[in-house]
């Protein structure tokens, strides 16, 4: 658990400027205060003092963001009661599976889907776009976004597309393989084809490319049960949890007056 944990304090920060706050890694994503791209990672084994979880709230307040944090529970048992004690609250709780080589099982492409990596501007835009949407996310996407999914393929990410007679269904990614880990995420199809075994395929495929670059540890966070069932399908196997907690509300002395400043 620790290793899958390094590897999320290794790859985060890419792409967002970070801040080591007493034992914490805040990650922040420039123009953007969409609170999954912003959040904060904890030392192995932290066990914050008051004041370090007070100084970590604060910077996130100073930069209009929610604070927040994401880890896994093994590495700092500790954590969640001392943060809810200092005014965080949990937002959910996200189960972790693993898959090694061993464990993979291959699933069939279903009958007239095709997968294939993207190829153009045009694909990242459709990729994200069916992602986006399948997420209940803004669908439009910008011509940044697709520069940085095309940075993201020249640091070892992997983006696989599944197309329904050329119309882009969903898709997926395996971020870049460090030290032997990696995590698979973004696995997402329209809610009309779902249901015929393309989430599964997406993932199986992935897993392979990934586990057939020198992976030894594929990890994903499932949102769900359903989606939980459909990666068991592919062979991955719980592992642990990931916790989501966030701060409850922001002093009344900070808050923004209703003319939009701060008193």
């Amino acid at each position: 658990m620790s290793a899958i944990q390094t590897y999320v304090r290794t790859t985060a920060p890419r792409g967002r400027e970070t801040e080591q706050v007493g034992p914490f890694l805040a990650t922040y994503s420039p123009g953007t205060a969409h609170p999954m791209l912003n959040y904060a990672i904890p030392d192995d084994g932290a066990k914050p003092v008051a004041a370090e979880i007070d100084a970590l709230t604060a910077a996130f307040r100073r930069r209009d963001l929610l604070p927040r944090l994401e880890y896994f529970t093994d590495v700092a048992p500790d954590l969640e009661n001392l943060l809810v004690e200092a005014g965080y609250a949990l937002e959910r709780r996200v189960p972790l599976m693993t898959c090694g080589p061993a464990d993979r099982l291959d699933r069939p492409v279903p009958a007239g889907i095709r997968l294939r990596a993207p190829e153009s501007d045009d694909d990242f835009r459709r990729l994200r776009s069916a992602q986006n949407t399948a997420f209940g996310e803004p669908a439009e996407i910008g011509d940044d976004e697709v520069e940085k999914l095309k940075s993201g393929v020249e640091a070892g990410v992997r983006h696989l597309l599944a197309e329904d007679d050329g119309v882009v269904v969903g898709g997926g990614l395996a971020l870049e393989v460090v030290d032997g880990t990696t995590e698979i995420a973004g696995i997402a199809v329209l809610e009309p084809y779902r249901g015929r075994g393309i989430a599964a395929a997406l993932t199986a495929r992935l897993t392979r490319d990934v586990h057939e670059a020198g992976a030894h540890t594929a990890f994903l966070t499932p949102g769900d049960l359903g989606i939980g069932n459909v990666y068991a399908r592919v062979g991955y196997r719980p592992a642990g949890e990931c916790v989501h907690l966030s701060a409850v509300a922001e002093p009344a002395k900070s808050r923004p007056t209703p003319g939009g400043t701060r008193p």
